[in-house]
């Protein structure tokens, strides 16, 4: 699937033209679309017949000539002028960042500022492949600089339910202040929160060379991908969403406080970033970072919000406000939940990523209507067993994974650290201690667990942090990575596990805490 996309002069291509970016290793290309046939207008004839067979004689007959005459005329002119409608030549692509696919399509690329977005070159040339031309643009990493000048201006403007921050509007679903979560995130507070937490030197020094590593995969046009690995590095993965790959990528870097202005890694987070910018495909509904999958979607949505509130950077609200749009629209309406498709009827994984975008557009400032995430919560319910300690995937039949996920989906949706459901879900993930194989579980465990707090952290903690210090690699190139089959491992491969695996270790700063101090009452 591609990657839709603006011209880097900051221009919409024509209406009926999408700008993609080719799928993986396949070999680019922009394809030219064929001009429109020459049609010459063609003799029509109606050879008299011996005997008319039109009423009315000879003035009946050319009557009747006449009009056959003149709707073949009207329908070759119909089709003449619906094919020049329909045809519409590829435009040049001048400087840009990216190898490019044009092909017909009803969407557009969404439109950004080249205030915001600007390559940092361009060397364009043009070679023949078979009968395409091939174009290579010389891509090498954009500037993702503000202040941007209306980057959806001629778009989608933003949203009347996103804007300013309803701090009303928030406190109806949650009783922690998640505008301060991602405080802890800064180089001081990142080394207090180890401390105070229960990190370790080492787990810190895990963090690093995992990020280390994912650096190694970053592609030349900026992204990552699930199926390619760099060197010798094994267990691919099998998904093929280039725009869920780079999401995630992004995101350690990002809970470890580094981002495109400030940072070791502030190239390869501004090449990451860029890369989600012109994937970002514009429709009536808002920005579509699907690539295939609303995963895609909610993981993009987390980095463009989290990396615009870490910055303020201009020249990224726009995009992150218009995912935000996306996902409010492609909810389903009756069961409040999400899939992998806009509008079908939810499953638990699903919802713990959109539930986490709208949440990471709340900590940017953007306000995130009521009624979606009062639909979370009726989707919540309709999974939920032992009122509501444990949750299952698409109905009450709990699993571990989809426990964890729910819990954590309960305490962003307003249970306090009183609720005696959350307190039994508490101490079944307790009970079950970390998983060996599954990254999906312990990521989603390690955050209700540390939001909790207090013993069953004590006794998670240290478990789960020197198992994934100890089975960090050393070998070769997948020094610094990780690699298990559970959950979803085999599907997202080592990078997914990599990245989910670094961001357990930086739990301790990542979030803070929601029953902290700093935590407002409960208003249920």
């Amino acid at each position: 699937m591609a990657h839709c996309a603006p011209n880097s002069t900051g221009s919409s291509w024509p209406p009926d033209a999408v700008v993609g970016i080719a799928a993986d290793d396949a070999p680019a290309r922009v394809i030219e679309l064929p001009p429109p046939p020459v049609l010459q207008e063609a003799e029509v004839r109606i050879e008299p017949q011996a005997e008319p067979l039109y009423v009315g004689g000879w003035r009946g007959w050319l009557s009747a000539r006449a009009v056959a005459g003149f709707l073949t005329s009207f329908l070759f002119h119909f089709a003449l002028v619906l094919s020049l409608a329909l045809w519409l030549p590829p435009k040049e692509s001048g400087s840009g960042a990216l190898w490019l696919v044009v092909w017909p399509h009803d969407a557009e690329p969404l439109l950004t500022s080249d205030a915001a977005l600007e390559p940092s070159h361009s060397d364009a040339r043009e070679r023949a492949a078979g009968d395409a031309v091939l174009v290579d643009q010389g891509f090498d990493g954009p500037a993702v600089r503000g202040p941007a000048e209306a980057p959806l201006a001629a778009a989608h403007p933003p949203s009347p339910q996103l804007g300013t921050f309803d701090r009303a509007d928030y406190f109806l679903q949650t009783d922690a202040d998640v505008s301060g979560a991602l405080a802890g995130r800064g180089r001081d507070a990142r080394a207090e929160r180890v401390r105070i937490g229960g990190g370790t030197p080492d787990s810190e020094a895990a963090v690093e060379r995992g990020l280390r590593w994912i650096m190694a995969q970053q592609r030349d046009d900026g992204g990552f991908s699930f199926r390619r690995l760099r060197g010798t590095s094994r267990n691919p993965g099998t998904e093929s969403s280039t725009t869920a790959a780079t999401a995630m990528a992004m995101l350690p870097y990002l809970g470890a406080g580094y981002t495109h202005t400030e940072g070791p890694y502030q190239d390869v987070v501004r090449r990451g970033m860029y890369y989600l910018l012109r994937s970002a495909r514009q429709t009536p509904h808002g920005a579509d970072l699907q690539n295939g999958t609303m995963y895609a979607q909610g993981l993009a949505a987390i980095a463009l919000c989290e990396a615009y509130a870490m910055t303020g950077d201009p020249g990224l609200r726009a995009v992150a406000e218009q995912s935000v749009r996306f996902i409010l629209y492609a909810q389903d309406l009756k069961g409040g939940g999400w899939r992998y498709q806009p509008g079908e009827p939810g499953d638990t994984t699903v919802v713990g990523w959109q539930l986490m975008a709208l949440k990471s557009a709340q900590m940017a400032g953007l306000s995130v209507p009521s009624p979606t995430l009062i639909g979370v919560r009726r989707f919540l319910d309709s999974v939920q067993s032992e009122y509501g300690a444990k949750y299952g995937y698409m109905d009450p039949r709990p699993g571990e994974t989809t426990t964890a996920v729910g819990l954590l989906c309960r305490m962003y949706t307003g249970w306090n650290r009183d609720h005696r459901a959350l307190q039994w879900g508490v101490a079944y993930l307790d009970a079950l201690g970390p998983s060996e194989d599954n990254m999906y579980f312990n990521y989603y465990a390690t955050q209700v667990l540390h939001h909790f707090g207090g013993e069953p952290w004590e006794r998670w903690n240290p478990a789960m942090r020197d198992y994934l210090v100890a089975t960090q690699s050393d070998r070769g190139h997948e020094a610094g990575s990780w690699h298990f089959s559970g959950g979803y491992g085999d599907v997202g491969g080592r990078l997914y596990n990599t990245a989910m695996a670094v961001m357990t270790l930086e739990v301790y700063y990542r979030y803070m805490p929601l029953y902290r101090e700093q935590a407002v009452t409960d208003r249920f």
